[in-house]
């Protein structure tokens, strides 16, 4: 089986890197046959019809990944012309991340109509789609009108060459709650700075390190500054070489408790990359979490109110070792 990756995206994004390694050791042949996202669709499209007739046209399915809705289109008329089916793996369509869940436009905007659109012709032109959970597949299916037989669920898993069990060289001496993202309003991180107010209050011994950056880091750090919180240190993005290391001097890691409807719907690539390093995992109860993990055996998941819960959850963890 040969397969070509086809678009603008990024080679390094979590999703693809393990995607490409899972189906090397299963014996396909994966070429790339994309672009740096850095231009726009129209302007790429050329140079992507040239790549593909040039050395990808000869593979047996077109793999189209994340976030390149608008690189379909392209990639169906070189699949008509080449007999090729396409695969794609949205991990989220547009309008639920842009309008959703970002909320850059109301729904009943002229983008949210066009986000809308191009999702759908994404998901319309494509043989297979791939979803991350069941609930996106359910998500897809109903939001827009596609059959279940065409929507498959492979979830986002993690890089295990990577994100390994490690000594940590750099372990801090106080108890460390350590969340990592790009501050999405998914990620919910506003509850974190409210529970690491609850925990001050009862063991001054925890310190909360939140690292990277992104859409609601102004707001969380503010809310922080409000609290005039001293257990909680904020830091800049890290390599991805570098996270694992971050990931090994921590005790507990966290994973996300936003409230938008997307928050319930995915499994982010840092709960599977810390459960690979062997980490303690608290995260929001949601129905997508619980397709994979249980509750106390290998997640410790907390419903709402999440900052109260989040709270009594790193306190109970960190009193109980067993746990």
């Amino acid at each position: 089986m040969r397969l070509s990756f086809f678009g603008a995206y990024d080679p390094g994004y979590p999703r693809n890197v393990v995607i490409k390694k899972g189906l090397r050791l299963n014996g396909v042949e994966v070429l790339d046959c994309g672009l740096w996202p850095n231009r726009k669709f129209w302007m790429r499209y050329p140079l992507l019809f040239y790549r593909y007739i040039r050395s990808c046209s000869k593979r047996s399915f077109i793999f189209v990944p994340e976030f390149c809705q608008k690189d379909v289109p392209l990639a169906k008329f070189l699949s008509l012309l080449t007999s090729r089916k396409i695969i794609f793996d949205p991990l989220a369509p547009r309008y639920e991340t842009k309008i959703t869940d970002w909320k850059r436009k109301p729904p009943d905007s002229w983008q949210a109509r066009w986000n809308f659109t191009i999702d759908s012709w994404a998901f319309e032109l494509s043989d297979l789609i791939l979803a991350d959970t069941r609930a996106h597949k359910e998500y897809y299916c109903e939001k827009y009108g596609l059959s279940p037989d065409k929507v498959e669920v492979l979830p986002v898993g993690y890089d295990d060459e990577l994100y390994r069990p490690v000594s940590a060289t750099n372990k801090e001496d106080r108890f460390t709650v350590l969340f990592y993202g790009s501050f999405l309003p998914l990620h919910g991180v506003d509850a974190v700075v409210e529970a690491a107010k609850i925990v001050s209050k009862e063991d001054a011994s925890i310190d909360f390190v939140l690292i990277g950056s992104g859409q609601t880091l102004p707001r969380v750090r503010a809310l922080a500054a409000e609290l005039n919180l001293s257990n909680i240190r904020f830091e800049s993005w890290l390599p991805q070489s570098e996270l694992p290391q971050r990931i090994a001097a921590a005790d507990i890691c966290l994973g996300i408790f936003g409230r938008t409807e997307k928050a319930g719907r995915v499994v982010p690539h840092k709960i599977y990359q810390s459960m690979g390093m062997k980490k303690a995992i608290i995260t929001a109860q949601t129905p997508a979490v619980e397709e994979f993990f249980s509750h106390r055996e290998n997640i410790f998941l907390v419903p709402e109110p999440y900052p109260e819960n989040l709270a009594q959850a790193v306190l109970k963890l960190k009193r109980d070792k067993n746990l």
